[in-house]
């Protein structure tokens, strides 16, 4: 993707990015007893510009800056329904990854749906963050995929993810994403998710002037951002994104609170 920075609109926001520290990064994700840290990561805000995606939206690729924008209107319209989100939604959103990739086989293993309010149970995320690193990537598959799994560890595999906006536009805390050209893998430090039966791990990411911020301003229910949180492929095609939730500071102070669906998906290669 070509552009000049001064062809597209832009805001400047704030971005907690993972500070510096001698120690691996930690989260727990249960509730912590008395004398338990919920973390021990140390996060600073940096602001940065973050660009209008739209006038350069189709030129967007998956491989190369490790996002795209889609329209793509889904059947269904009501996400307070488990049921049929994993039945229909998880069917719809297979098909939107594998059009998307080329993959010969998408599996549909999780989804989250987030709401910005108080007392909510899933927020959005507002730390620079990838879902996935080098280790937890395949060990993903393995969890998920049983007897199939080291077969298809042989071959390449992605991780995607598809977040859609729901109940109205995304106008008061939109998702941001950033170019994978423009992240070192110098920036990413690996961070335990820690659960009281087992330990994951993602990427959290420090600062660099080098990085570069997208967003799809006002992102209604019929588009989607898919965002590739793996690839095993290691030939310089996009491997990571970093993305953050953050606040747009022309959002209107009535905005209606963001709510997000995010589908995550497992895509399997041929070669």
């Amino acid at each position: 993707m070509g552009f000049s920075p001064s062809t597209l609109s832009t805001v400047v926001a704030d971005f907690s990015y993972l500070a510096p520290m001698a120690e691996k990064p930690f989260r727990l994700q249960y509730e912590p007893a008395p004398d338990e840290r919920v973390t021990n990561a140390i996060y600073e805000s940096r602001q940065m510009p973050v660009f209008n995606v739209r006038p350069i939206a189709s030129g967007l690729d998956l491989d190369r800056e490790g996002f795209a924008l889609l329209h793509r209107p889904s059947v269904v319209r009501q996400f307070t329904d488990e049921t049929l989100i994993r039945e229909a939604y998880y069917e719809e959103s297979a098909r939107i990854v594998a059009e998307a990739t080329g993959a010969s086989r998408v599996e549909v293993f999780d989804h989250t749906v987030r709401l910005n309010a108080d007392g909510a149970s899933r927020q959005p995320v507002t730390r620079v963050h990838n879902d996935y690193t080098l280790k937890s990537g395949p060990q993903r598959v393995r969890d998920l995929m049983g007897e199939e799994a080291e077969e298809l560890l042989k071959r390449r595999f992605q991780i995607v993810n598809v977040w859609r906006p729901i109940h109205g536009a995304a106008i008061d805390m939109p998702l941001a994403v950033c170019d994978a050209r423009s992240v070192g893998m110098e920036d990413f430090v690996a961070s335990d998710l820690v659960y009281r039966d087992r330990k994951g791990e993602t990427y959290g990411v420090r600062y660099s002037p080098n990085h570069q911020w997208f967003y799809a301003p006002e992102m209604t229910e019929d588009e989607v951002l898919l965002l590739k949180c793996y690839d095993s492929a290691e030939d310089g095609r996009a491997r990571f994104t970093a993305h953050s939730a953050f606040r747009d500071p022309t959002a209107p102070a009535d905005a209606k609170p963001r709510e997000s669906i995010e589908i995550r998906t497992l895509a399997f290669f041929d070669a």
